[in-house]
């Protein structure tokens, strides 16, 4: 695995024991890139360290929610009400219409308590809020996703 700095590389360094503590068996980290993913219900969650400049690296956990629901005018003005209502995290559409909740945390100071609040932040949050989606604004769970 390449790492683009060595600050990226000392947290990806110092959250795979984290992981390994936090979710055993549940986690699996990938092997061409600084990522781990656990199933939580409903919710995959990914959990990635990038670089943040040349001295310190960040941790952003990502849920995907739903593939195939329209981004219409409503949906994204149902996200943007919720993420007032969010005490970690935001919810957002990537480039190819799905829907997703991501919190991100500094790598230089995390905890394993901040590590696993994000997580699981995300991964409750994803839980809930893809059935809500689904049944307002049509699509599918990603879990429902065909491969």
């Amino acid at each position: 695995m390449e790492f683009q700095t060595p600050a990226q590389q000392a947290v990806y360094e110092a959250v795979v024991p984290l992981m390994k503590e936090l979710f055993g068996e549940m986690a699996s980290a990938r092997e061409d890139r600084p990522t781990f993913g656990v199933r939580f219900g409903s919710a995959w969650v990914q959990t990635w360290v990038s670089a943040w400049g040349d001295d310190d690296a960040t941790i952003t956990t990502r849920a995907w929610l739903t593939s195939g629901t329209e981004v219409t005018a409503d949906l994204g003005r149902y996200l943007l009400n919720a993420n007032a209502d969010m005490r970690f995290g935001a919810f957002g559409v990537d480039k190819d219409g799905d829907s997703f909740f991501e919190h991100t945390i500094l790598g230089s100071t995390v905890t394993k308590a901040e590590l696993r609040a994000s997580i699981l932040a995300v991964a409750s949050t994803a839980d809930e809020y893809d059935d809500e989606i689904v049944s307002r604004f049509g699509g599918v769970r990603m879990a429902d996703r065909p491969s």
